[in-house]
């Protein structure tokens, strides 16, 4: 099996067009993550690249109406075809039947987003060599120490190797958003009431003034504990 190593020298801080045009010349395929405006920011960048990458987008069915919209918008804006991989129906039913579809609000989150979320990206990524996400190190503390350049332990396995590609870690922001308005990018037009940080609509409201941009997600939860399990790695690992 072909290994990427990742050394000390490909963690420093580089700029995300560097970070993206080293994932698509290290592996036939990458797999970009699409779900926010952070991830508009990694399609605009790869597009300017090369070819060599599948944007995906998890489908819960429980997304905003917004959000599939927004899905659809950016197909058209970049003629993409955008890959959208949704839960195993069985298992939301089982779910459902036994929890009913709320449960989340008593007893966390983990077990919904395992089957809407974490089931599906496991599928997804059985096969891929590398993804490329849109985390931040500002985003939570859960984030804080994300690197540009990992080995996604949650995904890999002895025999397969999968490589996470956080090109904007060390983004704010307001980098992303200057971004975007700098390029008329396309974005979600839940941010223009107050959305930030968009998930699941039972799991995501509007943040108030001077609140943390994730502090409407899992709002019911501790701080230290806002991951899915898209990222788990960042709190099962130092």
């Amino acid at each position: 099996m072909n290994k990427v190593a990742v050394t000390e020298t490909q963690a420093s801080i580089v700029t995300p067009t560097d970070i993206i045009k080293q994932a698509l010349d290290s592996h036939d395929q990458v797999k970009i993550s699409f779900s926010g405006a952070e991830d508009v920011v990694l399609i605009d960048m790869a597009c300017n690249l090369g070819e060599n990458f599948e944007v995906f987008s998890l489908d819960t069915g429980r997304l905003h109406p917004e959000t599939y919209q927004f899905i659809e918008e950016v197909r058209n804006y970049y003629g993409l075809d955008i890959n959208v991989i949704s839960p195993d129906g069985t298992a939301v039913a089982e779910l459902v039947k036994s929890k009913g579809l709320y449960s989340f609000y008593e007893d966390g989150h983990q077990q919904c987003c395992g089957v809407r979320k974490i089931e599906p990206l496991r599928r997804h990524l059985a096969t891929a060599q590398a993804w490329m996400t849109g985390q931040r190190q500002d985003q939570s503390p859960t984030r804080s120490n994300v690197p540009q350049v990992q080995v996604d332990t949650a995904f890999s396995d002895d025999d397969h190797q999968v490589i996470k590609y956080n090109p904007l870690s060390e983004w704010r922001s307001s980098d992303v958003w200057h971004y975007i308005r700098e390029n008329d990018l396309p974005y979600n037009k839940l941010h223009d009431q107050g959305f930030q940080s968009i998930g699941c609509e039972p799991c995501t409201r509007p943040v108030g003034p001077n609140q943390h941009e994730r502090a409407g997600r899992w709002w019911w939860e501790e701080a230290t504990k806002k991951e899915c399990g898209l990222h788990m790695i960042n709190v099962t690992e130092p």
